[in-house]
């Protein structure tokens, strides 16, 4: 079946608040067919929020949020939907067969019974009732209950949560199929290595707003060439004036400094600081990246 290539959903000019606080602050996102795009961000940026909009469970103060140009509440545009959320309970007596033709029976053009099971690595569990299964056997259920449709739109809430590495990078690749296959993608994941592999587009969200939108490869250029950690009694004002630095925070009991001169950062570390301990340098990851990036929006908002 050939999909829709246009942008799947959108909120302009969002804005939202609950329990009187803001949440979301004017917020312009898009999410495109055929494109896994990781909505990121620390716990209170809006992300829950955002999905929340999306799959129609709330709805925006200010603004518009559309589904292939309809309202999330029309039964039109969440026949187009799948959603897989982090918190959502199963029936105890019912087999995982049971549910997963139970939620087809709702769209028009389900997915075979066998090659939805298949999809999340459910086979050998069909038969099991939903009340004995692990936390990760129970993850992988709401999977197949949010591919089951075909969906044109797939939010995904923290999806790996609770699965092993096996059954996570399993489910990388069914999500990658989905993308190929024209569908847009959206999800939400503490994990930025899980980010970093899958995604093709990383938003990052602070406050409410988007602080960064592209691809995994740009944010991780935003970071600098490499991170040095270190356990150092040198102070953080004094690292952040070392050559090369772009940052420099106090990770725990650690030093962190993220540079574009590794060399020359670390014989200046080692002169300024003669007892330094624990001395480590790796390229920057997606998770520096985005650590620099939201230091560097709390000293802009300050």
């Amino acid at each position: 079946m050939e999909r829709d290539r246009t942008a799947a959903a959108s909120l302009e000019g969002v804005a939202k608040s609950l329990g009187g606080k803001p949440v979301l602050d004017r917020l312009d996102l898009a999410i495109r067919a055929g494109e896994v795009t990781a909505l990121l961000g620390p716990n209170g940026a809006g992300k829950s929020t955002t999905v929340g909009l999306l799959v129609g469970r709330l709805q925006p103060d200010a603004g518009q949020v559309r589904l292939y140009g309809l309202s999330p509440d029309r039964p039109a545009a969440r026949a187009r939907l799948g959603v897989m959320l982090q918190a959502a309970g199963l029936p105890d007596v019912m087999t995982v067969a049971e549910m997963v033709t139970l939620q087809s029976g709702y769209y028009r053009d389900p997915r075979p019974l066998g090659e939805t099971l298949a999809l999340a690595g459910l086979g050998d569990l069909a038969r099991r009732r939903c009340g004995t299964l692990s936390g990760g056997q129970a993850r992988r259920v709401h999977y197949a209950l949010a591919i089951c449709g075909r969906p044109d739109l797939l939010v995904l809430d923290e999806p790996t949560a609770a699965m092993d590495r096996s059954s996570a990078r399993a489910l990388w690749a069914t999500v990658r199929e989905a993308a190929a296959d024209g569908a847009a993608v959206l999800m939400t994941t503490h994990d930025l290595a899980e980010a970093d592999a899958l995604a093709d587009r990383v938003v990052v969200m602070d406050a409410g707003r988007i602080v960064a939108d592209d691809t995994p490869a740009a944010i991780r250029a935003r970071a600098g060439g490499a991170v040095v950690r270190c356990r150092s009694a040198l102070p953080r004002a004094h690292a952040a004036a070392l050559p090369g630095i772009c940052e420099a925070a106090a990770d725990g009991a650690e030093l962190r400094l993220v540079t574009i001169d590794a060399a020359a950062t670390v014989r200046a570390l080692l002169d300024a600081d003669p007892l330094i301990a624990d001395l480590r340098v790796h390229d920057a990851a997606l998770e520096d990246a985005i650590a620099s990036l939201l230091a560097r929006d709390e000293r802009i908002a300050a």
